[in-house]
């Protein structure tokens, strides 16, 4: 092995000496190619963050040099290519692709770098520094050294405000006087840039409605020191507008909750809560636009205020603008307030709204078949926001294949029903000012499904929940259903699905549990709406609990059967979830993804088993890619070779581990590619004698994860990605000890999904 990396080092040194010999020839006479510079930082004092300076100094050094792959410079190259009287097709579109144009040593200015280097010294508080350069040269390449003398920089001795208006000094000195600016600070011009905008923000949210940031300007004096320090002014430029120096009042609201651009009709105003609310028809009612709107009469004019405002209005779902604008009164106001008035204007989305979705399924039991799904939406049934959706859904499997299950069908029809208010509906009146982000919506849901498989059985099922949610601030959601009931009854079932149900007992007893009473719960938090953020981190927990209050109603069937409710068998258990995701933002459109997963659930009291609709599957698009969707597990369970479970039915266990992590990367325009590894599973905490013992959760859980790898293609238009991850398995653990790590091409999977996995 040692041989063969030898030789391939030997022979891509060989190619890139072939690439560079075949540059070299074309670079004219009198010029060499540029290949980059070098800076060096002499200094007498110990200089903070000399690594930062490096960074920033060499950020200004031009041009950059022609781009290297293993030391050959490709692009380069098909440039050269193309100037050639024939390039011909290949060239043409190689260098359209990849190539540059070249960079020789008469591109660099070093006196105007030199001039850039100690400008940004200076910025920093290094005056008098020095630079330097000087090429380095060989026969046709060239390479410059830079080399700057920085002596000691400039320190703040003191920080004051100079003489202002009265009308804005007060604030001004409490402003300055929570300054991050503190003594000994060196000179740095940028720290003074964000001093000025932090000001401007200040002084905007106490009223100053006209103010301007470029209104400052500092000024240091040096006179009364001759050891580099300086005492740093801050006053206002000459001719600064008066009304820029006086705080503005809102006198006057003005909402138009259905507002349109070309309509210029008069329409009639209603007065509330201090507010006009201005629509010919009650489009949406005062009362309940009023809590979005932040923005109080007699309130001091803040930008923050604004903005909160305009984000809880377009919250709400029901419209596709909102601007809001202020115009200025009596501005010459001799009491030293200026005065605003603020417009709110909404444009109503399409009240009503109908989307088709039309899909195709796939599963890991060769059922396959189309299903449609439509939704008819209101996006304001009562006057107040509130979004309602129904959406019928139809969908026809059938299973393909040679074995004797073919042929079978499967049917389902389903029927959702949504209601969405945009507040809090609650027995208890709550101030809404305790939500100052956004405003929680309550959620009231009602589905039924009917499935008919045939020659097994016919599911009906019903859910029903109330819930609210909410944004605690950018990044923190919370998501809470107090009431959330699932209700499943098997109308019909076939001997041959018995045979299946006598041969599974957990199977048996996950489809008597026909009802499921009680609560979820969700947060999350999501750095992932950041994309500025070099590490951004997601992290979700979700709690559900069923079967405590419902059980207090219990009716006790003997001691060894469970109790009803209604005649109804309930659910009683516990299930949590731990879903944490990292992004590293490498630049350039590069990530590197990685994901960790756990979940736990417990049956107790009135179960033995967590329903089958509650419980965890591996394997497939968004899992362990490598393996089919609910193919992966329980634990080391093999169907082919136990064979002692159905295949109609999907793996499943109360307890899921999984990791990944995934290098994505730009291939072309809007097409990325990614390379990946995913790891994972799926047991049980009670262990299932149908699978043998083999489904039972142990210590020796890491060597019964499933992993595989594999390499993804995207297409990411406008953050709508459709994903083809391809992916072999390297380790099974279905398969016998001392067998499971194999890299199985021949088992490779093509999974098709919309979105990234995580």
């Amino acid at each position: 092995m040692k041989y063969n990396l030898k030789y391939i080092g030997i022979y891509l040194f060989l190619i890139g000496s072939l690439y560079s010999c075949g540059i070299v020839k074309y670079i004219p006479e009198n010029e060499r190619l540029y290949t980059g510079a070098t800076l060096t930082i002499e200094s007498d004092t110990l200089i903070k963050n000399e690594s930062g300076l490096k960074t920033e100094l060499e950020s200004v050094i031009r041009p950059e040099p022609n781009s290297t792959f293993l030391g050959m410079h490709l692009g380069l190259y098909y440039y050269y290519k193309t100037q050639k009287e024939k390039p011909g097709f290949i060239n043409r579109w190689l260098y359209k692709k990849f190539g540059e144009k070249p960079v020789y040593q008469s591109d660099v200015e070093t006196y105007t770098i030199e001039d850039l280097l100690l400008n940004r010294l200076e910025n920093r508080g290094f005056f008098y520094s020095s630079a330097s350069s000087a090429f380095e040269e060989t026969d046709k390449k060239a390479s410059v050294k830079y080399k700057v003398k920085v002596p000691e920089p400039y320190r703040m001795a003191s920080y004051q405000l100079d003489s202002l208006p009265a009308s804005i000094e007060g604030n001004m000195q409490q402003i300055v006087s929570e300054s991050p600016f503190r003594e000994d600070m060196r000179f740095d011009l940028g720290n003074m840039k964000l001093e000025r905008n932090r000001i401007d923000r200040e002084l905007k949210k106490k009223g100053y409605y006209n103010f301007n940031n470029n209104f400052l300007i500092f000024e240091a004096d040096t006179n009364r020191y001759d050891n580099r320090r300086f005492d740093l002014f801050l006053k206002l430029k000459n001719e600064v507008p008066d009304k820029s120096l006086i705080p503005y009042k809102i006198s006057k609201i003005n909402i138009y909750p259905n507002y349109e651009v070309s309509d210029s009709t008069k329409v009639e105003s209603t007065r509330y809560n201090e507010k006009n609310f201005i629509q010919n028809e009650e489009f949406f009612k005062p009362k309940y636009l009023d809590p979005f709107i932040v923005i109080k009469e007699g309130q001091y004019y803040n930008p923050e205020d604004s903005r909160n405002t305009a984000r809880r209005l377009s919250t709400i779902g029901s419209y596709k603008y909102v601007n809001i604008q202020y115009k200025e009164i009596d501005t010459a106001a001799s009491d030293g307030l200026g005065h605003l008035e603020a417009d709110i204007f909404l444009s109503p989305l399409n009240k009503r709204a109908l989307r088709a979705e039309l899909q195709l399924v796939t599963k890991s039991n060769n059922f396959a078949g189309p299903a449609l799904e439509l939704t008819m939406s209101n996006r304001n049934l009562f006057g107040g926001g509130e979004i309602f959706n129904i959406s019928p859904k139809i969908g026809y499997e059938k299973q393909l294949g040679g074995d004797k299950s073919a042929g079978n069908s499967s049917l389902e029809l389903g029927l959702t029903n949504e209601l969405i208010f945009p507040r809090v509906l609650f027995p208890i009146k709550i101030n809404t000012n305790f939500f100052k982000y956004s405003i929680p919506k309550t959620k009231i849901s009602l589905s039924f499904d009917y499935l008919d498989r045939t020659d097994l059985y016919t599911l009906l099922s019903g859910t029903t929940f109330f819930g609210y949610s909410w944004d605690a601030n950018r990044f923190v959601t919370h998501e809470i259903n107090p009431i959330s009931i699932n209700y499943t009854q098997l109308l019909k079932t076939t001997p041959e699905f018995e045979e299946i149900l006598d041969n599974d007992p957990f199977l048996r007893r996950s489809f008597e549990q026909q009802f499921i009473a009680g609560l979820t719960y969700a947060f999350t938090y999501n750095e992932m709406v950041d994309s500025r953020k070099k590490h951004q981190f997601y992290f979700n927990f979700t709690f559900d609990m069923a079967g405590n209050t419902i059980g207090l109603f219990g009716k006790d069937q003997g001691p060894d059967n469970p109790q009803t409710v209604l005649g109804l068998e309930y659910a009683q258990y516990a299930k949590a979830d731990v879903d944490l995701h990292y992004h590293l933002n490498l630049g350039k459109e590069q990530v590197l993804a990685a994901r960790l997963f756990g979940g736990y659930g417990l049956a107790y009291g009135n179960s033995e088993v967590i329903p089958f609709v509650k419980q965890y599957y591996s394997g497939g698009p968004y899992s362990v890619r490598a393996f089919n969707i609910r193919s992966l597990g329980p634990g080391t369970y093999n169907s082919e070779i136990d064979g002692t479970s159905s295949d109609y039915f999907d793996k499943t266990g109360n307890i899921r581990l999984e990791a990944n992590i995934e290098y994505r990367f730009p291939i072309v325009s809007f097409l990325k590619g990614a390379i990946f590894a995913d790891a994972g599973n799926i047991w049980n905490s009670v262990e299932n004698p149908t699978y043998n013992g083999k489904d039972k959760f142990t210590s020796d859980f890491i060597h019964e994860l499933g992993m595989g790898a594999g390499v993804g293609l995207r297409v990411d238009i406008q953050s709508f990605v459709i994903r083809f991850d391809l992916a072999a398995p390297f380790h099974n653990p279905s398969l016998p000890k001392g067998e499971r790590y194999k890299f199985d091409l021949d088992a490779t999977v093509l999974n098709f999904a919309i979105g990234y996995p995580f």
